[in-house]
């Protein structure tokens, strides 16, 4: 039985997500993780059973997150009341960054978008974390794509 598209995008998610994270505790500067991230993702990917087009979607993610980092900080930063990205659990900042830079970069429908965030935290984060990352993932959605949320 062969896997679904959802399936292999989510699994890419999940391997982006990992990766992010490695790369953030290890405290390197946005402007040091243009090539880090692929370099992080190739070291990793013998971890990951990925098929070939779910592996360049993953890389494709940790790439752009990589390189749009300060931006995506930006954003999330507009959108987080109340919370420094400093303060925020580690996993939580990189499902966010993970999903804003999907929502700034890419076609995939915001509520898609959301969604597999809102899973990825569950599956990875805290017992609050679904629920944060969904509000602000709301919130950043409808700032920047107001007539496709």
């Amino acid at each position: 039985m062969s896997r679904t598209p959802r399936a292999s995008r989510h699994r890419s998610r999940e391997a982006a997500l990992q990766v992010l994270y490695a790369l953030d505790l290890s405290h390197r500067e946005p402007g040091d993780l243009a090539g880090a991230g692929a370099e992080a993702f190739e070291s990793a990917a013998e971890h990951f059973e990925l098929p070939e087009g779910a592996r360049a979607f993953a890389k494709e993610l940790i790439e752009g997150v990589s390189v749009h980092r300060a931006q995506l900080d930006e954003v999330l930063a507009g959108h987080a009341r109340n919370w420094r990205l400093a303060r925020m659990a580690a996993v939580d900042r990189n499902v966010l960054r993970l999903a804003v830079f999907e929502i700034l970069y890419s076609t995939t429908p915001a509520a898609v978008v959301i969604d597999e965030a809102v899973e990825l935290a569950r599956r990875f984060g805290g017992e609050k974390s679904p629920a944060f990352v969904n509000g602000i993932l709301d919130a950043v959605a409808h700032a920047v794509r107001p007539e496709g949320v």
